[in-house]
């Protein structure tokens, strides 16, 4: 199978990214061909794989034109070339496969609506950006090459059948992969000491841990909120521009000496090691890598009813999920996690123990097959 993977933007932290190279390693032991067409791809991120870089990277200025230059210029140069199959992991209509690991920018819109104030819901919906991200999603399910979606959650399937029409039996739910020799309980014993020593927090405190890059839609404002009602300290693993904004929220709800920001990681695990519970308050994800790795250490999770991962989650059991705005609910949750996180830990591991890398790459390359009628 000769295949083409279709990521303009290559970011360290990502979790498109990271699953990009994820599975590209396992497709390709598979037998497939790969061709990734990007506007960079540093050639680590394809370490241990058979991968051809097709880099397509047009002049622009703004994120308008950034996308929809990308697109053009990755759709020509795709025409040129012969593959078995086009994957994007971009909303453009010239792919065979779309994986809406983005998920709905119709719905992110809806969720991210609910937290701003009229101005700011006045200015989004004015947004160029966001009009043509809009058309873009249109075009794209509407696109007769169009074969199948890759769904990482159900939550992502429902919501496009719901805003689009697509038919069921286009969209396919393939979870995100965890590898559990990467991701797990042992972590606890390596670095929690380490880490807390480092950073002055006791051993015997309840540590709660925020990951994601993006705060405003990883819900970083109510993690702060809710901490602040509760007994512990906090870990922030995360870039954002508006850093500083959130230290002063940080320093004005008197928490400044219980949360530490640590900017963007490249390898969270000391973290994952150093907590007792993972908290992710998102306005709007389709499936955080961050949740599932958490879940594979050991970790109870609070999440937010529209992030994928609370299909894992049985609340109360391997964590709880509650409204993404409801800081009390949160900080309940916190409280309650924090007394039974040994326990609590062990529910949510056992909860994402299926989803293997390898069960991950066979349900692909069983898809790719399938519409290609391989047998």
């Amino acid at each position: 199978m000769n295949i083409a993977l279709i990521r303009s933007r290559y970011d360290p932290y990502g979790g498109a990214e990271r699953f990009v190279q994820n599975a590209l390693a396992a497709l390709g032991a598979g037998g497939a061909k790969l061709t990734i067409v990007t506007r960079h791809w540093p050639q680590a991120a394809a370490a241990g794989s058979t991968v051809e870089t097709l880099i397509v990277d047009p002049f622009f200025l703004g994120s308008l034109w950034r996308d929809a230059g990308f697109a053009r210029a990755a759709c020509a140069a795709l025409g040129k070339r012969r593959f078995d199959l086009v994957q994007s992991h971009e909303r453009l209509d010239c792919c065979d496969i779309y994986r809406a690991g983005d998920g709905v920018h119709a719905e992110w819109l809806a969720q991210r609506h609910r937290a701003l104030g009229a101005w700011r819901q006045l200015g989004v919906r004015l947004n160029p950006h966001h009009r043509y991200l809009l058309a873009a999603e249109r075009r794209l399910f509407s696109s007769p090459r169009l074969k199948a979606v890759i769904c990482n959650s159900r939550m992502v399937r429902d919501e496009i059948a719901r805003h689009f029409g697509t038919p069921q039996d286009k969209l396919r739910v393939i979870h995100n992969s965890v590898d559990s020799s990467v991701f797990h309980s042992g972590l606890r014993t390596e670095h929690r000491a380490a880490v807390r020593a480092r950073l002055g927090i006791p051993a015997d405190a309840p540590v709660f841990l925020f990951v994601g890059s993006g705060f405003e839609r990883k819900g970083l404002q109510v993690f702060l909120h809710a901490l602040a009602k509760v007994a512990g300290y906090g870990i922030v693993a995360g870039k954002d521009k508006r850093l500083a904004s959130y230290r002063a929220l940080a320093a004005s709800l008197g928490i400044a000496a219980r949360v530490h920001f640590l900017g963007g990681v490249g390898d969270v695990r000391p973290s994952y090691g150093a907590a007792d519970v993972f908290v992710l308050p998102t306005l709007y994800d389709p499936l955080p890598n961050a949740c599932l790795e958490a879940m594979a250490c050991g970790l109870p999770v609070i999440t937010s009813e529209k992030c994928g991962a609370a299909e894992f989650i049985q609340s109360g059991e391997g964590g709880f999920v509650c409204d993404a705005l409801d800081i009390a609910s949160f900080a309940d949750a916190m409280q309650a996690c924090a007394a039974r996180a040994r326990t609590m830990g062990e529910a949510a591991r056992a909860g994402v123990a299926a989803l293997t890398p390898q069960r991950m790459a066979q349900e692909y390359v069983a898809l790719y097959r399938g519409l290609l009628a391989v047998e």
